[in-house]
């Protein structure tokens, strides 16, 4: 199967955005891992004063993440479905939440920004040009501000890869089928084994001109599977520690 791509990948979501909501419920830990990986920002005094960036942000799940471990900051959350962002929009959000309709570069054109950190979930497999999209946010930071990646990046275990196997083929890709979205949800399940694994993504973002990378992983049933990726904008000597 060829992954899905830009627009058409897009599509697929927007045509998925209003069940999206009951099925990511289903992950046990879902919103909880979004929380612990906006946690690991450690924005300091609840945020007050900062401009934070949700990259691919969905129907808000994690900007309602964001929000909670920064309770005081300005959010501008992007995606590049409108039917995701339309379900986003559905929901109660206070004044100094916006949402708007662009990708990562063409938010950079656009003028946007500095922000002093940005949450990516779920996004970069989803790109054709990962290392575009990373240099797009680095030039979106402030010097020194935040970047907390959460995605789903195998640790490159066999066990891991056959764990993510087991529960796309008995859940994930039935659940879709269900919905009518099966090519969206057989995507989901061919873009985590084609993407990079966890150390090789921690290298591409150092490559990228990150410091201060690391990796860490989320618990319950996707430790191997889902990382938090954390790194910062600033130039010194990266230091990659892997935590899986």
């Amino acid at each position: 199967m060829t992954l899905l791509r830009d627009d058409d990948l897009a599509r697929a979501f927007d045509h998925a955005s209003n069940t999206y909501d009951r099925l990511t419920a289903m992950n046990p830990g879902y919103r909880c891992d979004l929380l612990r990986s906006a946690r690991r920002l450690r924005l300091p005094r609840g945020g007050a004063g900062l401009h934070l960036l949700d990259l691919g942000c969905g129907t808000g799940a994690s900007t309602r993440a964001l929000l909670k471990a920064a309770p005081y900051a300005q959010i501008t959350a992007v995606d590049a479905s409108s039917g995701m962002l339309e379900r986003a929009l559905t929901k109660p959000w206070p004044a100094r939440v916006r949402f708007l309709h662009l990708t990562a570069e063409e938010l950079h054109t656009t003028g946007q920004g500095p922000f002093d950190a940005v949450l990516a979930s779920y996004l970069f497999r989803n790109v054709t040009d990962p290392d575009g999209v990373l240099a797009a946010v680095r030039a979106l930071l402030r010097p020194g501000g935040r970047l907390a990646v959460h995605e789903y990046s195998l640790s490159g275990s066999l066990a891991h890869r056959t764990l993510w196997n087991a529960v796309c083929h008995g859940v994930i890709i039935p659940a879709g089928t269900l919905t009518g979205d099966r090519d969206l949800y057989r995507h989901l399940w061919r873009s985590v084994l084609t993407f990079d694994t966890a150390p090789a993504f921690a290298s591409r973002l150092t490559r990228a001109g990150f410091a201060d990378v690391r990796t860490m992983p989320v618990a319950g049933w996707q430790t191997g599977i889902v990382h938090t990726f954390l790194a910062t904008s600033a130039y010194p000597s990266a230091t990659t520690t892997a935590v899986s």
